[in-house]
């Protein structure tokens, strides 16, 4: 049963054990046939756009991800649906947009959550759905776009940020999802800066599986065996605030540096105490913002290259776009704390 549990924010947040029916999404709009993908002349405020994700109550995804997605539809006048299961459920994503497909919404913004949803990234495009993946690339896919972060230049700026902090010496430690495009990307960014330090020893990555509960544990484990550990980097939204547990409670704040990814408020506090050293933020809002709006320009034909883009096979909207990062330390810590989220 956990794998089906699904959820709809739409105007109200919904649990549901499947996605609800969707009636009269496009039907009052004039679509094309015979096309790669659908187009329509008319902006219809029951045009729907869709967003589907895993662990869809994660704080990260509710406060950055969909307040934006939500935020945009309002702007539009369009509906914006959010499905997914309550837990880290890949096998429940693609159930999800198994659903979805059928019902051909307008847009699909899909969470790149593993390269085991290509397959329905896939068959959404042969549907001829506007599919933008967004977070975390899928290879081999027919995606029309991805947008999101580029995790190996974030993985470097952590390993640049903490060989800084550790003096160019010492033993350093990361840990993440172990197998995931980004994280595994990030994780090499991250090694390849330790490499231009010679003095710093890189004794491993560890899978904490997105969990606090797991990280903490890793990170007093590593900590317990190797007294001299000099700093951990932290790769999921969890691995930080974990981290940071285990160093309070063995009394080496400051002994131990940490760098992670992420600013949600739990990681700048840690920040403003001196806990965690250096975050590194993506602009989460800004590439499903983005996402959703190139979605909306692809259905309604915003910029055409060619007399009819959907019939000539062509995609009008970029293929990939990296949004870059947001860098985080105690100097500019206030700015992010004192930030107020649009309800």
């Amino acid at each position: 049963m956990k794998k089906t549990i699904a959820v709809l924010v739409s105007t109200a947040v919904f649990l549901a054990c499947e996605p609800p029916p969707r009636t009269d999404l496009t039907r009052t709009t004039q679509v094309k046939s015979e096309a790669a993908f659908v187009t329509a002349d008319e902006v219809s405020p029951t045009e729907e756009y869709v967003m589907v994700t895993t662990a869809v109550n994660m704080p990260l995804y509710v406060n950055h991800d969909q307040a934006a997605f939500r935020q945009w539809a309002e702007k539009m006048g369009v509906r914006a649906s959010i499905l997914g299961p309550a837990e880290w459920d890949v096998p429940a994503q693609i159930a999800t947009l198994e659903q979805v497909i059928p019902t051909k919404p307008a847009g699909l913004l899909i969470n790149g959550t593993d390269p085991g949803i290509a397959q329905a990234v896939n068959k959404a495009v042969a549907a001829g759905i506007p599919t933008v993946v967004y977070d975390s690339e899928i290879p081999n896919t027919r995606r029309h776009c991805f947008i999101g972060s580029n995790w190996y230049e974030m993985g470097r700026l952590q390993g640049e940020r903490m060989a800084q902090l550790i003096g160019g010496k010492g033993k350093v430690a990361c840990m993440g999802i172990l197998g995931m495009e980004n994280m595994e990307a990030g994780f090499r960014g991250f090694q390849d800066a330790l490499k231009k330090h010679p003095g710093i020893d890189f004794i491993g990555k560890y899978d904490d599986k997105a969990n606090v509960e797991t990280a903490a544990k890793l990170a007093a484990d590593l900590i317990a065996a190797h007294p001299d550990l000099a700093g951990i980097g932290g790769f999921d939204s969890n691995s930080g605030p974990g981290i940071a547990l285990s160093v309070k409670e063995s009394g080496k704040v400051g002994r131990v540096k940490i760098t992670t990814v992420d600013a949600e408020p739990e990681h700048l506090r840690l920040v403003k105490e001196g806990v965690i050293d250096y975050l590194v933020g993506q602009k989460r809002e800004v590439f499903t913002w983005l996402g959703a709006q190139l979605l909306f320009d692809m259905r309604h034909k915003t910029v055409a290259l060619s007399a009819d883009d959907a019939r000539a096979g062509v995609v009008p909207i970029p293929s990939t776009i990296s949004t870059g990062s947001i860098e985080i330390d105690r100097t500019n810590v206030d700015n992010f704390l004192s930030k107020t989220i649009r309800p």
